[in-house]
């Protein structure tokens, strides 16, 4: 195999065989998802049905939470692979290492002080820890966190590059194919399907990386064939920039799909026990992703950076497995797509719905498919850049409701409801203004994720000060 092509017509370079190896593991999905809703309790009361459609009657089982968590954190695969397509492993630390390190924090701080709460969402929890207004507004954010923008983005590409169809359309076919088996079955829809598509798109990615190094060779041919940049930790960026990727990976911290995970756990042993075997798992899904994309730069350098690793992918495996490497991409894609889709419904219908309309199922629906047709709305608004979707929704998360949050578990009971408000809306206003205002010299290389931080925690501090003074006037 002496060269790959830039592009290709997807219609033609799979062949037979392919197709019905695609065919067959979507149909085995679909399968999983009937299988999955068929063992819900028939005859439960109202509050056994709410709690097994968004949490699995807190039931769900270590092999099936360690699927599940690791097959709904990749939807965004053309996102990470284009950033190792043009800045090599600069990938690795800013998509991994900076988030292994959340993970672990998780596992280890956060999933034992969570689980007495017994809550049913993020936005719940929040409530409880600090009071009523504090979890109305973190559901607030909390919906815009689980947007499915990028996610709507990755399978929108992907059904463009196959049918030639506008990204628009392409969304609206994604969205809709998700939505009917996600709405149907709840969270243990999702997790059934995550378990089939863990398996698939975890071989598929190391089966390319296997076939790459058996075409190509290993490192020595990276080095040779692309430049010293991939191979900085920085990627030629800055270390302030580098470094706005960590704290947007501590936004796991307040990531509502991994809350979501735990308090769906059996136990808090599960759930722990889980996440560290998840990042093991991460650890190896990431360095298959980043070789990747970094073997697509070097041997079709000129293939647009969205779709390089598709175009790659699709060459270097032989027939049968360029049908599962494909399958293995949706799977990925759907995974992480259907757990938001039905995390940002649920914030609808049980965090932020009125009381008339809240706990009902009806309104998961309903909440289900406003997400999905406003997620492709802001997908056109973005203009298909996940990374942009990516730093946008993250430096909200993490410089406005990530500090709080972790004050809370660091001094509980010693935030009150309106002090956690006021110091989450100051990060939300310093956050914005910094984003848009012009600056110059110093301050231009000063991220707005730095500026939400500091006046959330300024919140933090100075409001018994501010209130205080209130109470005199």
């Amino acid at each position: 195999m002496n060269s790959l092509k830039h592009s290709l017509d997807f219609t033609h370079i799979l062949s037979q065989l392919d197709w019905l190896v695609f065919i067959f593991i979507i149909v085995i999905t679909i399968v999983s998802v009937i299988w999955g809703q068929r063992r819900l309790r028939s005859g439960a009361s109202e509050k056994e049905t709410l709690i097994d459609h968004l949490i699995m009657g807190r039931k769900l089982t270590l092999p099936l939470f360690v699927a599940t968590l690791v097959a709904t954190w990749y939807g965004g695969i053309f996102g990470v692979t284009r950033i190792s397509f043009e800045k090599g492993i600069y990938s690795f630390l800013t998509q991994g290492i900076f988030w292994y390190i959340a993970y672990i924090l998780f596992a280890f701080f956060i999933v034992n002080k969570v689980s007495h709460y017994q809550a049913l969402t993020l936005p719940d929890l929040i409530g409880k820890m600090f009071g009523p207004k504090s979890g109305k507004l973190s559901g607030i954010f909390n919906f815009f966190n689980v947007l499915p923008i990028a996610y709507v983005i990755s399978l929108g590409i992907l059904i463009q590059t196959f049918t030639g169809y506008s990204l628009l359309i392409s969304m609206f076919i994604g969205v809709f194919f998700v939505l009917i088996y996600s709405i149907w079955g709840g969270l243990r829809s999702v997790v059934f399907s995550d378990l089939i598509q863990f398996f698939v798109m975890c071989a598929a990615v190391v089966l390319v990386i296997v076939f790459s190094v058996f075409h190509f060779g290993g490192l020595d041919f990276l080095r040779a064939n692309l430049p010293e940049t991939h191979f900085s930790p920085t990627g030629g960026q800055s270390l302030a920039v580098t470094l706005v990727w960590g704290f947007i990976a501590l936004s796991t911290l307040v990531d509502p799909n991994f809350y979501q995970r735990c308090f769906a756990a059996k136990s808090p042993k599960v759930a722990k026990k889980g996440i560290l075997i998840s990042t093991l798992v991460w650890v190896c899904f990431d360095i298959c992703t980043t070789l990747g994309g970094m073997y697509a730069a070097a041997t079709i350098p000129q293939a647009q950076p969205n779709q390089a690793y598709l175009i790659y992918a699709l060459q270097v495996l032989p027939d049968g497995l360029r049908g599962f490497a494909l399958a293995g991409i949706v799977a990925t894609i759907l995974s992480t797509l259907d757990s938001y889709l039905f995390l940002a419904g649920t914030t609808i219908s049980y965090d932020l719905a009125p009381k008339k309309l809240r706990n009902k199922v009806s309104t998961q629906f309903i909440g289900t498919i406003l997400v999905g047709v406003l997620s492709i709305f802001l997908a056109t608004v973005f203009d298909g850049n996940i990374k942009n979707v990516w730093k946008t929704l993250g430096s909200y998360s993490a410089s406005c409701l990530l500090l709080p949050v972790i004050y809370g578990y660091i001094f509980p009971q010693k935030i009150k409801d309106n002090q956690f408000v006021f110091s989450c809306l100051l990060g939300v206003i310093a956050t914005t203004v910094w984003r848009n205002m012009e600056r110059s010299g110093f301050w231009v290389n000063i991220d707005e994720i730095y500026a939400g931080m500091l006046f959330t925690s300024l919140g933090i501090l100075l409001y018994p000060i501010f209130r205080k003074n209130a109470e005199r006037i």
